[in-house]
């Protein structure tokens, strides 16, 4: 089986996450204003009045920090000047309501569309992650197998790696038992096709258990002599895995709660996603600007009587680079050089 994925184009960017956390908060409040327009209230109502404006992208914010840091709750209401019991009841309430599950599936559906495919997926990735909880984690086990206390985090995930389903266990649940309630969850959502799974998704119970739902579990082996083998899009759930393993929350398992856990995760796919369509965005804008007549029609900033200047050709020797290059010296043999010891080569 193949596997490769066709994914929109985006512009490159930096790798620093904090460049990007504006795209963050922009989605999460044209969420709210949706969630507002449905009849849902985002915000209860009390004697202080409800965050607005710049202090709400500030509230927006530190929630993201907690996420990609972290933080303590007490900590990061000293650092941004809110009382913390503010910031978490915010939280609370968005996740109860379920802000980020419904921001998660339509920034998911959105990059589908953009990499060409359609809203919804034919086929998921199933599989399960043991993480470190500490002892006021809501619920704790041991894994025998790898040997860590704490949970089990199980993913259904599509073939860009995005979450359609997340479902958290006891570390000593078994992947077979754990990942039913992700496979009702895409139950709930419509969804009808084949579960890939590893060999422990493997057993007759399991089997009939997705068959009740109309969904077919494949165990697919992913690994070969002790070896991991990319097979197909079953490796796309490990990279999700590796994605979220920089927010530094998700590491360690500090929650009380069984949601405010998934809440997390969720909140670490949004980040990826808005930050993956603000580049999106910006190479369509792009490529717009060097073509006058797609400037003109989709921009309409660009004016067709003054040329576009072209863009600068793409040399072979890039700037800062240490390219090695072989010459022959006078004796026959072979001499390495750098280039930043002899002039700059032409580009062809």
């Amino acid at each position: 089986m193949g596997t490769a994925v066709r994914t929109a184009r985006t512009c490159p960017a930096s790798w620093d996450a904090f460049s990007d956390v504006d795209a963050f908060v922009d989605e999460v409040l044209v969420e709210l204003a949706a969630m507002e327009a449905d009849g849902t209230k985002p915000t209860r109502s009390g004697p202080k009045p409800a965050l607005t404006g710049a202090a709400l992208r500030k509230a927006i914010m530190a929630i993201w920090c907690l996420c990609f840091c972290g933080m303590q709750w007490r900590a990061i209401g000293q650092l941004c000047d809110i009382p913390f019991n503010t910031l978490f009841t915010l939280f609370s309430r968005w996740t109860r309501l379920g802000l980020w599950r419904r921001l998660l599936g339509r920034l998911r559906r959105t990059w589908r569309l953009a990499c060409g495919d359609k809203a919804e997926p034919s086929a998921v990735v199933i599989d399960s992650r043991s993480c470190k909880s500490a002892p006021s984690c809501f619920k704790r086990g041991f894994d025998g197998g790898k040997k860590i206390q704490g949970v089990k985090v199980h993913l259904g995930v599509e073939k860009h790696g995005i979450p359609l389903a997340i479902d958290v266990s006891p570390a000593n649940v078994h992947d077979t038992k754990g990942i039913v309630p992700v496979l009702r969850e895409l139950a709930g959502q419509g969804f009808r096709g084949s579960a890939l799974g590893d060999l422990g998704h493997r057993g007759k119970r399991l089997a009939k258990a997705g068959q009740k739902l109309g969904i077919t579990v494949k165990p697919i082996a992913r690994s070969r002599n002790g070896k991991f083998l990319p097979t197909g899009i079953c490796w796309m759930v490990e990279r999700s895995y590796s994605w979220i393993s920089r927010y530094r929350r998700l590491n360690i398992i500090y929650e009380r709660t069984k949601e405010h856990l998934i809440a997390f995760i969720e909140i670490a796919f949004v980040s990826i996603l808005s930050r993956r369509l603000k580049r999106l965005a910006s190479a369509d804008v792009s490529a717009c600007l060097r073509t006058g007549s797609k400037s003109d029609r989709l921009l309409g900033t660009v004016s067709r009587k003054q040329p576009l200047s072209p863009a600068p050709p793409r040399c072979c020797h890039g700037a800062g680079r240490m390219v090695k290059h072989r010459r022959l010296s006078g004796t026959g043999g072979t001499d390495e050089h750098s280039r930043r010891n002899r002039p700059p080569a032409r580009c062809p």
